[in-house]
């Protein structure tokens, strides 16, 4: 299936065979004639499935085939997102694929100065693209109003749910018109969503593509058991193979991936980190070094992670097991892209393991161990060392025994597959 057999306007056409677009995705033939009919939509898919362009392509057909023409334009169409970087990158795609329509959009979020997005609304804006926060700020300050509102957007519902936006969002639809096209996406659907979409979406029709609980076949996954205190060493081990050029490391938590940076930074390997508790401008200055390649290593924390898309991304690590296994396909959903070659590798200690069964057992598929690295696991049993031992264990500075053997395979060399 090609592009031009769904019915898409030609200068949207042409934006798109300006990007290297052909062929959509699954998603994207599924969806793009269902919002062309002006049907609600609900959608589950994660991040990398091409979920962006779904709506984003019929919404600029629908926008362009009733132009509204004002002194000060309106908003005609509204996209809520969790993250500053999706928000983004959604508007990117949005001049990238209307930038021979006329139509015109923006991006507000927070973290920045209000002043440059204020007076972009000022001048009028057909599409809006915004994290709630900062839309709900600006409308309280009567910069903004959502009453032309045409076609409403919730991006990352779950996510949403898990950055506590549910009242903000709420608040957002009491302010739109009742007389929407609304669209709906979410990569899981627990029943929490389930019951939001209910609230927004009237007769919706349905498109699921890519289960949560699947992982692209193309993407290498490995396992690596290890002590949590040798985690570092490990790392730089890995770290010491030329070809990975770059690699997004994931930790749990916004101190973890500080501490990680540090750790690197002291042994020469340009890292960066991106979390919550970073300023925006700092946020984008790391994505862009590490889009650049100028920074090797990127540590990001989860919530941070979404709305990363880096083109030939092949290394994601997992220098901490998530202990939700949907987030493990989500992190590794960050490479193996587009048919693009994939690697993923998992650190797991001895209070990870159960962690690990849960992602197996979620994506049906054992990964693939590597026992021969110098670094292996000894406190087998997630349980306390007895106080007199207590120091001695999981200090970082374990190093290999030497075995004399100056063969020993390395890490990336074919795996033993036994546990």
């Amino acid at each position: 299936m090609q592009f031009q057999s769904l019915n898409i306007i030609e200068p949207i056409l042409k934006s798109l065979k300006e990007e290297g677009y052909t062929t959509p995705t699954p998603i994207q033939a599924q969806a793009i004639p269902i919002v062309l009919q002006g049907t609600d939509l609900l959608g589950c898919a994660q991040t990398g499935t091409g979920k962006t362009a779904a709506f984003a392509i019929p919404i600029l057909q629908l926008l362009s085939a009733n132009k509204v023409y004002h002194r000060r334009k309106k908003i005609r169409s509204l996209i809520v997102t969790p993250t500053r970087e999706l928000a983004i990158q959604i508007g990117e795609s949005f001049t990238a694929y209307g930038r021979h329509t006329g139509l015109t959009n923006t991006v507000i979020f927070g973290g920045v100065g209000q002043n440059p997005q204020v007076n972009t609304l000022k001048n009028g804006v057909d599409i809006l693209i915004a994290t709630p926060g900062r839309l709900l700020d600006l409308m309280n300050q009567g910069h903004l109003s959502l009453k032309d509102v045409e076609i409403f957007v919730l991006d990352e519902a779950d996510r949403m749910l898990d950055m506590g936006f549910i009242h903000d969002v709420k608040k957002l639809l009491l302010a739109l018109p009742k007389k929407r096209q609304s669209l709906f996406f979410s990569a899981t659907m627990p029943p929490e969503i389930v019951k939001l979409a209910s609230t927004i979406l009237i007769n919706p029709s349905k498109v699921s593509v890519t289960p949560v609980s699947s992982t692209v076949d193309i993407i290498k996954q490995y396992v690596y058991f290890v002590d949590k205190g040798n985690k570092n060493l490990l790392l730089l081990e890995i770290l010491k193979d030329k070809n990975i050029k770059t690699a997004l490391v994931f930790s749990r938590t916004k101190h973890g991936a500080d501490k990680v940076v540090k750790f690197l930074l002291n042994h020469n390997i340009k890292a960066e980190a991106i979390h919550g508790n970073k300023a925006q401008n700092a946020r984008q200055r790391a994505l862009t070094n590490f889009k650049a390649q100028t920074t090797r290593i990127l540590v990001a924390t989860d919530i941070a992670a979404r709305g990363i898309d880096v083109d030939d991304l092949e290394y994601v690590i997992n220098y901490e097991m998530s202990n939700i296994p949907e987030t493990y396909v989500h992190r590794i959903g960050r490479t193996g892209r587009a048919g693009a070659k994939g690697t993923a590798i998992s650190f797991c200690d001895a209070e990870e393991k159960e962690y690990l069964r849960d992602v197996e057992k979620l994506i049906s598929k054992k990964l693939e161990v590597i026992d021969n690295h110098p670094f292996p696991l000894i406190d087998h049993n997630p349980v306390k060392a007895p106080k007199h031992q207590q120091g001695r264990r999981n200090t970082g500075h374990a190093r290999p025994k030497p075995n004399g053997n100056t063969g020993q395979k390395k890490w990336f060399d074919k795996p033993r597959t036994s546990r």
